[in-house]
């Protein structure tokens, strides 16, 4: 068994059947909404429970990062089990969630934890996340894995479309009075990851345009497809993920295709009906 433990967190949004065989631990974010916390771990509520109190919601859930003590049980736990570590959460310009990590990393002033910023969110992440386990599994140095990660993330692309920008508004992720005027225009943007941050792509006008807009925007960007990964996630919009699943397919035949839940803390933002892909080449 590998010496060294992969550590990320929720917002990674990696199915668990994914890494299931891999010393991959995922450490929870949590959402307020009302009254009561959730934890985005998908068993302390369903993603789709979650979606229909939204629905019913003029509120925005609010996202809450692990505490510096969740970090320390965790690493505490993989450190006395002789494990290695190494970690990679949500961007800092996304969330506190890796500030936490490090201030668990410094009270328990160990050097066998390594933190990585991974710059993204969502998939992306959880991509990464997986390709260390893969490599630690295979018996990969530390150094070697860290290094393989830092030029398996500009491998990595992603985009994701809103259905609708009110939850992007709210969550200060848009500008309010840009995001009314884009509501009222019916411009619908494709966003994506740059530099840590959500970042514009291009503006569309329409939803049926805007989905045919990223498959485009995918061939463009896609080599060889023969050697593609997608993974498609989606907040309660399942019927809309099976569509691009088909269209994917028919369009790229990629080697594998991931259908993905998209949890409370990113489906929050990204809004009912919003879709989430990401992609790369091996």
């Amino acid at each position: 068994m590998s010496g060294i433990a992969i550590v990320t967190d929720s917002t990674s949004d990696l199915p668990k059947n994914i890494y299931e065989g891999y010393d991959l631990t995922v450490i929870p974010l949590s959402v307020v909404f009302g009254d009561k916390t959730y934890l985005d771990d998908g068993e302390d509520i369903k993603e789709d429970d979650f979606y229909e109190m939204m629905k019913s919601s003029t509120e925005m859930p609010r996202a809450s990062q692990p505490t510096p003590g969740d970090f320390m049980n965790t690493y505490r736990k993989l450190i006395q089990e002789g494990k290695d570590i190494i970690s990679m959460y949500i961007s800092r310009k996304l969330s506190g969630t890796l500030n936490s990590s490090e201030l668990a990393a410094k009270q328990l002033k160990q050097d066998k934890i390594n933190i990585i910023d991974s710059e993204v969110v969502h998939m992306p992440c959880g991509f990464m996340a997986l390709k260390a386990a893969k490599m630690a599994k295979e018996g990969k140095k530390k150094e070697d894995i860290i290094k393989e990660l830092a030029a398996f993330r500009k491998k990595i692309n992603s985009f994701f479309i809103p259905k609708s920008l009110d939850n992007l508004i709210k969550g200060g992720r848009i500008n309010k009075i840009k995001g009314k005027v884009a509501n009222l225009l019916e411009i619908k943007p494709i966003l994506t990851l740059k530099d840590g941050e959500v970042a514009l792509y291009k503006n569309s006008r329409k939803w049926e345009i805007t989905k045919k807009e990223v498959l485009d925007s995918m061939e463009g960007l896609i080599k060889d497809n023969s050697r593609v990964t997608v993974s498609i996630g989606d907040v309660a919009s399942s019927k809309e993920a099976d569509e691009m699943e088909q269209k994917i397919k028919e369009r790229f035949d990629p080697a594998n295709i991931i259908r993905v839940k998209i949890g409370i803390v990113v489906g929050s933002h990204l809004g009912i009906g919003g879709l989430g892909i990401t992609f790369f080449e091996e």
